[in-house]
């Protein structure tokens, strides 16, 4: 148990002596705030095709959502981190000093956990503040409540800091980091576009990250417009406490994964 301790503690050393950290932080702000400041500011009714604007429920949730579109960035932030460990044999030391590399994932999966949480709270506050900056300089007022837009502002934040727990699984598993980059983004931006579009398979959609974290943000925004689109009814998306335990789900089997497939092979 001691030497577990002393694995987590030194990875969440090694992190903040990188600057990963800091180029995390930045992503979240620039995802977060630098996008809901710059559509609150111009104003949605501005954008193309018009939106609501701030002062109506609609408006406001429709900017919001539009931080669903940045996900999948703590999931291939994560992807690329593990990966590169890998590909810089970076790794291979961290299991020297430590033989047991069950720990070593552990203490990995720890770390990272806490990065994304670091991302997904980073990725938060700035949108709120984003959105009341922007609104304000707009002159303009919210149709939302402060509670309502903290609240699902967090539940962005959450979905955030569990894709890049998911990332993580990802390059763990695949450890080339472009093969790991190219399915992350192969993956979040093609496989589930096309699962949304194809009638009768589009029903498994729910069950799949973005459908999960759309329950979670309840965002469905992406999902009406196809919809619109296609003139077809799309699959309904779960309750968002069941999102959140499906898209965990997703997030703990690819770690557990990682884990096993990573006791199994040599690092080299």
């Amino acid at each position: 148990m001691r030497q577990l301790t002393g694995a987590i503690r030194g990875e969440l050393v090694r992190l903040t002596r990188t600057r990963l950290i800091w180029w995390t932080l930045i992503a979240a702000a620039l995802c977060g705030g630098g996008l809901v400041g710059l559509v609150s500011l111009t104003g949605p009714e501005n954008a193309t095709p018009p939106m609501p604007g701030l002062d109506t429920v609609e408006g406001v949730s429709g900017v919001l959502s539009l931080l669903s579109v940045t996900l999948f960035v703590p999931a291939l932030i994560g992807t690329a981190a593990i990966s590169g460990e890998y590909r810089h044999r970076t790794v291979a030391t961290t299991f020297l000093a430590i033989p047991r590399r069950g720990q070593v994932l552990i203490a990995k999966l720890v770390a990272y956990s806490a990065l994304g949480l670091g991302y997904g709270l980073a990725f938060a506050l700035t949108a709120v503040a984003g959105l009341y900056a922007g609104s304000a300089l707009h002159g303009g007022g919210l149709g939302l409540g402060v509670a309502d837009v903290v609240g699902t502002v967090s539940r962005y934040g959450a979905a955030a800091a569990i894709y890049m727990l998911l990332g993580v699984g990802i390059g763990a598993i695949a450890r080339n980091q472009f093969l790991a980059i190219g399915l992350t983004l192969g993956y979040f931006y093609l496989v589930e576009n096309l699962i949304m579009i194809v009638p009768g398979v589009n029903m498994a959609y729910p069950f799949l990250p973005g459908g999960a974290a759309s329950a979670l943000t309840g965002s469905t925004a992406l999902l009406e417009m196809i919809a619109a689109e296609t003139g077809q009814s799309g699959p309904a998306i779960q309750a968002p406490l069941i999102g959140a335990l499906v898209l965990l789900g997703y997030a703990l089997m690819s770690s557990a994964l990682a884990a096993a497939v990573s006791l199994r092979r040599d690092v080299t």
